[in-house]
C-alpha cells in the first residue's frame, strides 16, 4: 500500500487543523498551564471536538461512532501535536476504544456510547514505576464472589484525574514480571475503594496516582479471559504508542516550521543566518530525519487498520523513531533559536517537555528498540 493519504484523509487533516488553530492554539495550552489547571483541558473544547466526531472516530457505528478509521486518528493527533492540545482524545478515544472492542456486549454498550459523545472520558491504568513495563504488574485481582477485588495502585494514569472509568490491568494469578496470569478489567471511575492523587509532571497535563482499596469489580467488568489480559490490551497500547509517534511527529514538525522561519529572519554579521552551510546541515538532516517519521507513523497506522492485533512490530518501530526524532527537532529548535529559544517567551520549551514526556508513555526509545531488535531475531 502507497505511504499517502486518501481524498477523505486530507480533507480530514485540514478541518482538524483549521479548528485547532482557531480553537487550540498554543496560547490557550499556556493559558491552562499558567492557572495550573488540574484536569489539564478543556471540557467545553473536548465536548465541542466529540461533536464534530473525533471522539467516536475508532468506535463502531453502532455505538454512535464514526469507525472513520485509526490513520484518521493519527492525522487528528498529529495537528494536537503541532498547537500542543491538551485532550483526552488519545487515552479516551483511541486506547479506551480499541480496548473495549473486545469486551462483551454490555460493556461496548455501556460506555461506547459516552465515550463517542464525549461525555466519558477513560484514562489507562497501567504502569506501577517509574518505566513502562506490564508484565511488572504486581496489583491483586483476588476473586471474590462472581466478581474480584482489586487492591494496589497505579501511577501516571494519563487523564486520570476526574475521569469517568478506567482500564485496569492487575494480576489474577502468578507472579510480578510474568506476561501470564494478567487480567483486563472495565472499572468505574467513581467506584467505591478508589482514591486519586494530582501528579505534576514537566508538560503540564493531566496525570493521576489512583490507589485502590478493597475496590469490587463484576465478572461482566472483564475484558477477555482471565489471565489474558495483557494479549487483550495489547492492540490497545499500540493504539496509543502509534498515536504517540503522531502527536510527536506534530510537535517535531512544528519545531521545525518555527526555526526555519527563524532562520530565514534572523540577521548575524550582515547576513541571514540561513545562508550558514552549518546551519543548512542541521536543517537538511533533520527535514530528512522527519519524513522517515512520517512515513513511519503513516505505514503504522495503515498496518493497524488492517490487522490491530499483529502491529506490535510497526507500531515499536513508529514510537522509538518519532521519539527518538521528536527529541532531535526540540534539541535543534533550541539550538538554532540561540539563547532566546531556551526562555519561556518562545514555545520552543513547551514542544520540548512535551516531547519528553509523551516519549516516556507506553515505552521509550530503549524500551521499542529492544522489542523490535527481538522480533527481527537479535
Amino acid at each position: 500500500m502507497a505511504l499517502v493519504y486518501t481524498e477523505e484523509h486530507e480533507m480530514l487533516c485540514e478541518a482538524a487543523k483549521g479548528f485547532l488553530q482557531e480553537k487550540s492554539p498554543v496560547t490557550e495550552f499556556r493559558a491552562l498551564r499558567d492557572n495550573q489547571d488540574p484536569l489539564g483541558f478543556s471540557r467545553k473544547l473536548w465536548q465541542e471536538m466529540a461533536e464534530m466526531g473525533w471522539a467516536g472516530i475508532l468506535v463502531e457505528e453502532q455505538y454512535g461512532g464514526l469507525d472513520f478509521g485509526f490513520t484518521g486518528a493519527a492525522l487528528i493527533l498529529e495537528e494536537m501535536g503541532r498547537t500542543l492540545c491538551a485532550s483526552p482524545f488519545l487515552s479516551s478515544s483511541v486506547i479506551a476504544a480499541t480496548a473495549l472492542r473486545f469486551g462483551s456486549e454490555t460493556l461496548k454498550e455501556n460506555w461506547l456510547p459516552r465515550i463517542a459523545s464525549g461525555e466519558a472520558v477513560i484514562a489507562l491504568a497501567l504502569e506501577e514505576g517509574v518505566k513502562h513495563d506490564p508484565p511488572a504488574t504486581s496489583m491483586v485481582a483476588e476473586k471474590s464472589g462472581n466478581g474480584y477485588c482489586l487492591n494496589g495502585s497505579k501511577t501516571y494514569v494519563f487523564d486520570g484525574l476526574d475521569a469517568d472509568g478506567l482500564l485496569v490491568l492487575a494480576r489474577s494469578s502468578g507472579e510480578a514480571g510474568q506476561e501470564n496470569g494478567l487480567s483486563l478489567f472495565m472499572v468505574d471511575g467513581a467506584a467505591k475503594g478508589l482514591s486519586y492523587g494530582a501528579t505534576k509532571l514537566l508538560d503540564s497535563r493531566n496525570y493521576a496516582a489512583v490507589s485502590f482499596d478493597n475496590v469490587e469489580v463484576s465478572g461482566g467488568d472483564l475484558i477477555g479471559e482471565e489471565g489474558a489480559g495483557l494479549a487483550m490490551l495489547e492492540p490497545a497500547m499500540n493504539a496509543g504508542r502509534i498515536g504517540l509517534a503522531a502527536e510527536m511527529f506534530g510537535c517535531a514538525s512544528q519545531c521545525f516550521e518555527t526555526t526555519t522561519e527563524y532562520l530565514k529572519e534572523r540577521k548575524q554579521f550582515g547576513q541571514v543566518i540561513g545562508s550558514f552551510q552549518g546551519l543548512q546541515h542541521r536543517s537538511a538532516h533533520l527535514y530528512s530525519e522527519l519524513e522517515l517519521v512520517k512515513s513511519a507513523v503513516i505505514k503504522a497506522g495503515q498496518d493497524f487498520e488492517k490487522n490491530p492485533e499483529h502491529s506490535g512490530m510497526i507500531a515499536s518501530l513508529a514510537k522509538a523513531k518519532a521519539g527518538e526524532v521528536a527529541v532531535l527537532a526540540a534539541n535543534e529548535t533550541v539550538q538554532m533559536l540561540g539563547g532566546i529559544g531556551m526562555t519561556d517567551e518562545l514555545d520552543a520549551g513547551l514542544y520540548m517537555k512535551r516531547i519528553r514526556a509523551a516519549q516516556e508513555l507506553l515505552g521509550d526509545y530503549a524500551f521499542h528498540a529492544n522489542r523490535f531488535a527481538k522480533w527481527r531475531g537479535f
